[in-house]
């Protein structure tokens, strides 16, 4: 087994001309299509459903800013209809077999799934297909959708958690596409013309951008087959061309809102998504404030009481990353909290962690890891997620071994990595700029660095 590659595969004779298909693991199948469309599957023999995924690989940090939250405005757009169905066809057809459909759009990928009874296959596939490939975009339906999501953006704006979110995230990626909100902007989404949308959709959804992704009771070589035509009358495509982020982290960002409680979000970029260190940033984050056990949720929340909120999340991209803490207090124990979570990144920076806080992070990811597995959906997004974002399908029991291996010195070296680096503060709250306890909490984190 080597970094980046996932574990030894097998391979098969291809079907009607395409690649030969591949096994990453037991169950899985992978075929590359004529077309460059990739078609993944995990056969689940005990399933009574079956999940279907087309993944495109471009999200909103491909958009040119004039286009900012495009990808999303075709994550709606793609269920109003195509030449062969309306938005109400595409409903009736999915609730009249007691289905479910939905889609997401990320900063690097947007997905478009369903969930069927184990005997709909070949109805999931047509629907998705058609969905994807031929969206009618007619103008009233463009329109109609664009209400929707500047409603969308406005219900955010009201969200002062979400806005602490957006707000970091600018911070940390400030000039460059990730920081941008998926959803857009008021002005860009009011101003995008419907021809701007289908273009983008025509230059991005094209077969060496895109992956289908299933799983359940079926058979690989019938997906195979459903999907052969697909997009066969299209040009092969290529993936988007992206850029690093190159200027630094803005320290801080304060948005003042007459709340009644204090959003408060930290970051530090991390680690890319083919990083072999996001194993132990796993694991670190999982000690820091991924669980209840972690040393944040206790001091903060259990022995404090200063927030009814408080975690850490990692996310990665293709070439960055971000590690992100939120909590929400009390405006007047804004200053306390700031010290306590000050003082537990320093105590973890300085002391390292204990054996048993490793045994419990390493269990707890790996027990998550085994009950995410037991439903289709997730096994099909584990697949789609894979090959969109890493271009490889890392078997279970690899996962785990990467994740037990993490040692205690790991850990320590990942956490010096990213909390030592210059961090960003966002808050939402009845705050200026000026505050001392923020520009305190400010200097605080860039003596870490220094």
């Amino acid at each position: 087994m080597t970094e980046g590659g996932g574990a030894d595969v097998t391979s098969r004779p291809g079907r009607a001309g395409h690649a030969p298909s591949t096994s990453p693991e037991p169950g899985v199948e992978l075929t590359t299509l004529d077309n460059g469309v990739r078609v993944v599957t995990e056969h689940m023999p005990e399933a009574r459903s079956v999940s279907i995924g087309f993944w495109a690989g471009v999200g909103s940090r491909d958009e040119p800013d004039e286009l900012a939250g495009a990808s999303h405005f075709l994550e709606h757009l793609l269920f109003k209809g195509t030449d062969r169905r309306s938005a109400k066809e595409i409903a009736v057809a999915v609730d009249a077999v007691g289905g479910e459909m939905n889609a997401f759009t990320t900063r690097e990928h947007t997905a478009y799934y369903t969930r069927l009874p184990v005997g709909e296959l070949d109805f999931g596939l047509d629907l998705l297909a058609d969905v994807v490939a031929g969206p009618a975009f007619r103008p009233p339906e463009v329109d109609a959708e664009r209400e929707v999501i500047l409603e969308e953006i406005l219900m955010n704006d009201d969200a002062p958690d979400d806005v602490v979110h957006t707000r970091l995230l600018e911070s940390v990626f400030p000039e460059h596409p990730l920081g941008r909100e998926t959803l857009g902007t008021e002005a860009t989404i009011e101003h995008m013309e419907r021809d701007a949308i289908a273009a983008f959709h025509a230059h991005w959804y094209l077969p060496a951008n895109l992956v289908v992704a299933a799983a359940g009771a079926l058979d690989h070589d019938r997906v195979v087959d459903q999907i052969a035509s697909f997009l066969t009358d299209r040009e092969v495509g290529s993936r988007p061309q992206r850029a690093a982020p190159f200027e630094p982290p803005r320290p801080l960002s304060v948005v003042h809102r007459p709340t009644e409680q204090a959003h408060v979000a930290m970051a530090w970029r991390g680690v890319a998504q083919r990083d072999p260190d996001r194993y132990a940033l796993s694991v670190a984050n999982q000690i820091l404030g991924g669980g209840m056990s972690s040393r944040l949720f206790q001091e903060v929340r259990e022995e404090r009481g200063l927030a009814y909120t408080v975690f850490t999340a990692p996310s990665s991209y293709a070439d960055s990353g971000v590690l992100v803490l939120y909590a929400g207090t009390a405006p007047a124990r804004l200053g306390e909290l700031l010290e306590v979570v000050g003082d537990v990144i320093d105590g973890l920076l300085t002391d390292g962690i204990t054996e048993d806080e490793l045994e419990t992070a390493k269990g707890y990811l790996e027990g998550a890891t085994l009950l995410g597995l037991e439903d289709s959906g997730s096994r099909m997004a584990r697949l789609g997620a894979g090959l969109t974002s890493r271009d490889e399908i890392i078997p279970v029991a690899e996962h785990l071994e990467r994740t037990r291996a993490v040692t205690a010195e790991d850990v320590a070296r990942v956490l010096k990595l990213v909390l030592a680096a210059p961090a960003s503060l966002s808050v939402v709250g009845p705050f200026e700029e000026d505050d001392r306890v923020l520009t305190g909490a400010v200097e605080r984190a860039a003596a870490r660095h220094n």
